[in-house]
């Protein structure tokens, strides 16, 4: 991705912190993170706080969570002794016990010394069911673009003369052993606007990628196309989705080579489950004289549907405080995992007799639950993990048809929670709109204003913020006496579609306005402060962040700004920025950039006046992160600093969108985060 031109905008005198090998800007950031870093850590707690992480981080009492196939349970697993990571498997009944005996597949470390590569696991696609290969991808210090090797799971090497990609945001699956669909960087022309494949092919084995064989050609202005088998037996089909924007697709069956478009609406998701089709709505569908809402989740027969057919069952209708927050396909069931007030409960789904048949399933109070299915298509097992804010997470295995749980392991407490509590609350936004959010604090927390206090959100994508058990959070900040607050505001998916598109594109201020909304109503809770109120945001959320903080910089006493988004003029024109328009609107169109101009953080930042400072702000980001270009923090640092703001930077040079590649590195980013917030917050 090349920055903008130069002549467009020469009155960009930060211009050059878009181009991550110009040597000024190598210079600066260099220049920023030794005085950044230095003041962090000469802090006394500093030392000690990242020790603590490190050591959660890298506990061997963690949940090795896993994924099985072919009968074996595969993991990722990093600790001390693994800084890179291992790639493991083994078996059920082992895994059961106290100390299961793992069979390493692939040593990361190892691979790294032998290859001299910064290899990050980016995961593997196995063939399925035989599950005795699979397509391993590999990240050079963590970014999105990954080299795709193929791997013999019996030998546990890598295949003399097997499928190789080089490094690209590539789509992979498997057709058969010999077969691969596969999108990638093929050459010029290759890729869409944003950065990810437009063309998928059908890949032989010992065939030449430049011969495989074209099957679909998205358009450059969409986002991306991908293909993938359904391997459900006496089921298989082939699809290809041609997704359009980050909300609307079109999804085709092969006959042959031939893609027949399943008709559902644009912006529905739709797939296949066995005989049926199942579609989740993300606008009312009027269909044959009925509406059905936004946020149903549909079901119908697969054949039918495409001869025209509409004769569906709703699966899941929303109500005003409910939302579909997940979906999971075992053998026979379909799991529904729904947030009703930001807290999950989980019905089961089973096609018999002709028609859908659900009941609730029985599970332990909490508030936050995942479920995955055991295994790809043979079972009808599924694990299912239970956590809060402060009950650390189990994970159970589960048979569908029964709430019998077996609970196969748990995480250890990892903060000192005693007095703690959690409480919901909400907020009157500008609009009237109330907004829900948490506040974990001690019970005995007083009311004076008094109280450090951290505010987390996102905001945006449909994304939920659901209440989970944050170890590294709990132990830098709850135990030391700090709240901390997860805000439910628009733009996210806590009350599905509804809640997201309220604040999409031209309506963005009112996901800003919820937020300060819920920062207006803690101060007037008495449970903090302007003075004593930090704000913490990542990706959508750092451009939250920033909003906010050039908006109300009278209401917080920090900010942590993290791999954000920030130049709202030219985010479309960065890595895969363009794939966001769907999201923000189209920079370039001038009724729009009306709208996003009146919140973009960078065109926004003015001179510090007398007597009105900022809050102070830590930006992080990361030098190889291709989704959200580090040019954002870098500039707005540099504005935000040559308008007179106070300002610390730091940007790690590995780690990708997550800004961090192993535990040490995790460590240290949160023990520079935690320390600056107690810093500005607690003294």
């Amino acid at each position: 991705m090349q920055p903008p031109s130069h002549s467009t905008q020469a009155d960009d005198p930060y211009l050059w912190l878009e181009e991550v090998d110009g040597d000024r800007a190598r210079g600066w950031v260099r220049e920023q993170n030794l005085s950044s870093q230095g003041e962090l850590e000469a802090d006394p707690g500093f030392p000690a706080l990242r020790t603590r992480l490190k050591g959660i981080l890298d506990s061997t009492d963690k949940i090795p969570y896993p994924g099985c196939h072919a009968g074996l349970l595969y993991n990722f697993w990093r600790d001390a002794s693994h800084v890179r990571g291992i790639w493991r498997r083994t078996t059920l009944e082992e895994y059961r016990t106290a100390a299961p005996q793992w069979e390493t597949v692939i040593d990361l470390d190892a691979l790294a010394r032998e290859e001299d590569e910064n290899w990050v696991w980016g995961g593997a696609a196995f063939l399925e069911p035989e599950g005795d290969r699979c397509m391993v991808s590999l990240s050079r210090g963590g970014g999105d673009a990954r080299v795709r090797r193929e791997f013999d799971l019996t030998a546990c090497r890598f295949v003399e003369d097997g499928f190789v990609l080089p490094e690209a945001k590539s789509d992979v699956a498997w057709i058969d052993r010999d077969t691969l669909f596969v999108g990638t960087d093929f050459g010029p022309g290759s890729m869409t606007d944003s950065g990810y494949p437009r063309i998928v092919k059908r890949w032989r084995r010992g065939q030449a990628l430049a011969d495989a064989a074209t099957i679909y050609e998205a358009q450059a202005g969409d986002l991306s196309a991908s293909a993938w088998r359904d391997t459900t037996p006496g089921h298989e089909r082939d699809f290809v989705l041609r997704q359009i924007g980050f909300y609307s697709s079109e999804l085709f069956l092969l006959r042959g080579d031939m893609p027949v478009k399943v008709p559902k609406p644009e912006d529905a998701n739709a797939f296949a489950v066995r005989s049926q089709i199942v579609i989740e709505l993300r606008s009312d569908w009027e269909v044959e004289g009925r509406r059905y809402p936004q946020g149903a989740l549909l079901g119908c027969d697969f054949d039918a549907f495409l001869d025209g057919a509409r004769a569906f069952e709703v699966l899941f209708e929303p109500t005003p405080t409910t939302s579909l927050d997940g979906l999971t396909v075992t053998r026979d069931t379909l799991l529904l995992t729904v947030l009703d007030k930001v807290s999950n409960r989980l019905a089961e789904l089973r096609f018999a007799g002709g028609r859908w048949q659900a009941r609730d399933v029985g599970l332990p109070g909490s508030q936050a639950i995942e479920t995955w299915a055991f295994d790809a298509i043979g079972s009808n097992q599924y694990f299912l993990t239970v956590n809060g804010f402060l009950e650390p997470a189990t994970l159970y295995l589960m048979d569908a048809g029964s709430d019998t749980r077996q609970a196969l392991k748990s995480l250890p407490a990892f903060f000192d929670a005693a007095g703690l509590v959690v409480r919901q609350f909400t907020a009157a936004s500008a609009d009237g709109t109330r907004v829900p959010y948490y506040a974990v604090m001690k019970d005995a927390t007083p009311l004076d204003g008094s109280a450090p206090t951290v505010l987390y959100g996102y905001g945006g994508f449909e994304v939920s913020l659901k209440p989970s058990y944050g170890a590294v959070s709990g132990a830098a900040w709850l135990e030391r006496g700090g709240v901390y607050v997860l805000a439910n505001i628009r733009g996210g998916g806590e009350f599905g579609p509804r809640w997201h598109q309220a604040a999409l594109k031209e309506n963005r201020q009112r996901a800003f306005d919820d937020f300060i909304a819920v920062a207006e109503d803690l101060v007037a809770r008495g449970i903090t402060s302007p003075r004593r109120l930090g704000i913490m945001g990542g990706s959508n959320g750092g451009l939250l962040v920033g909003a906010v903080m050039v908006q109300r910089p009278d209401l917080f006493g920090a900010v942590v700004c993290q791999v954000p988004l920030l130049d709202m003029r030219r985010y479309h024109r960065l890595l895969a920025g363009a794939s966001w328009m769907g999201e923000y609107g189209d920079p370039d169109d001038p009724a729009q950039w009306e709208a996003i101009a009146r919140y973009s953080p960078y065109q926004n930042v003015r001179p510090r006046a007398e007597g009105q400072a900022w809050p102070r702000v830590l930006f992080t980001t990361s030098t190889r992160d291709d989704r959200v270009h580090p040019g954002h923090a870098r500039k707005m640092a540099a504005r935000m600093q040559e308008h007179g703001h106070d300002v610390l930077y730091w940007e790690n040079t590995e780690g990708g969108h997550a800004g961090a590649a192993d535990n040490a590195q995790i460590a240290r980013m949160w023990a520079l985060t935690w320390t600056f917030l107690r810093r500005q917050l607690s003294t």
